[in-house]
């Protein structure tokens, strides 16, 4: 009998380089990985045209994607996180006299206003700088991957000819989230970044996710024990790599690797897979989709994943 295959697309990574070189595979499914050079653009055909049956995705395009329909359901493996503290800039020739000075003006969010890294980038500036994000005027540079999302009433993207580096040295932004901007009057807004998000992670468990694997619905109603097995392979995979971290067996370290390595000082796996030993942030990013205007109504966490995945851990 011929194993299905599967069109599939997920970015090399530490995690994944066992899955990707295939030392390891689900048992009864073939994986035909297709490189994407610019992984957004591949979350964009996913969510519009459905075009692979297995995705990396960006978890909060994934959230708005399902509120308007989209079929396809996601897998617990969390394939990237991130510390996102220093994805703030602002202009360093003229800057406000701290954060909460950003209420009442005008920020630029890289691409969408929905993209992952915006949400938990407006997310610090709520929780630890006091920022009342519906008293800030948004303005993302690029439109949404789900088409039908409707901007909120504060959220007004940036015109044709304006462009974040060039708004934010004139003055026309009070700061940019979501990117750092290479320019010698930026600068960010929160000094010393990645120890203050070794300090959010210790002190109040913040460990952004920022992608995960979602699946086609029909391809998961075609194909029971898909998502267990995927689930499985990819945890074994990742087993490899966070020994490998651990040993110091990683002698070229990635921005990724390191933050994997700050997770190591408050947790024995830096990038658990399962619900359960991710509810806390789950949760909280449900929150900030609800209290940002992403979507309307907050959804069970449960029924985001797959329901042969709900229980698993690796």
């Amino acid at each position: 009998m011929t194993r299905p295959t599967l069109k599939t697309v997920t970015r090399l990574q530490g995690n994944n380089r066992a899955l990707k070189a295939g030392e390891i595979c689900p048992a009864d499914f073939d994986l035909a990985f297709e490189e994407v050079p610019v992984l957004v653009k591949g979350f964009r055909r996913m969510v519009r045209e459905l075009a692979y049956d297995v995705s990396e995705m960006a978890l909060t395009t994934y959230i708005t994607a399902r509120a308007h329909g989209v079929k396809f359901t996601a897998l617990p493996i969390f394939l990237v996180r991130d510390f996102h503290h220093a994805n703030m800039v602002w202009n360093t020739r003229t800057p406000l006299s701290g954060l909460k000075d950003l209420e009442g003006k005008r920020v630029g969010v890289n691409r969408g206003y929905t993209v992952t890294t915006g949400v938990w980038a407006r997310t610090i500036l709520q929780q630890e700088h006091d920022v009342d994000l519906t008293q800030v005027h948004w303005a993302p540079s690029g439109d949404e991957h789900v088409a039908s999302f409707v901007n909120p009433a504060n959220v007004q993207n940036l015109g044709p000819d304006e462009d974040l580096t060039d708004a934010l040295v004139s003055g026309q932004l009070a700061g940019v989230v979501g990117t750092k901007l290479d320019h010698a009057d930026i600068g960010p807004m929160i000094p010393d970044a990645f120890n203050a998000a070794r300090t959010a992670l210790r002190e109040r468990g913040l460990y952004p996710i920022n992608h995960l694997v979602v699946v086609k619905d029909e391809v998961l109603a075609a194909n029971p024990g898909l998502a267990t097995q995927l689930f499985e392979s990819f945890a074994a995979s990742k087993a490899l790599y966070v020994n490998d971290l651990k040993a110091g067996r990683i002698s070229d370290l990635t921005a990724a690797d390191r933050v994997h390595q700050a997770a190591l000082e408050v947790m024995d796996d830096p990038l658990p897979y399962g619900i359960a030993p991710n509810q806390h942030v789950l949760e909280m990013l449900m929150d900030q989709v609800v209290g940002q205007g992403v979507i309307a109504q907050p959804m069970a966490i449960a029924d985001l994943f797959a329901p042969e995945t709900r229980e698993l851990v690796g």
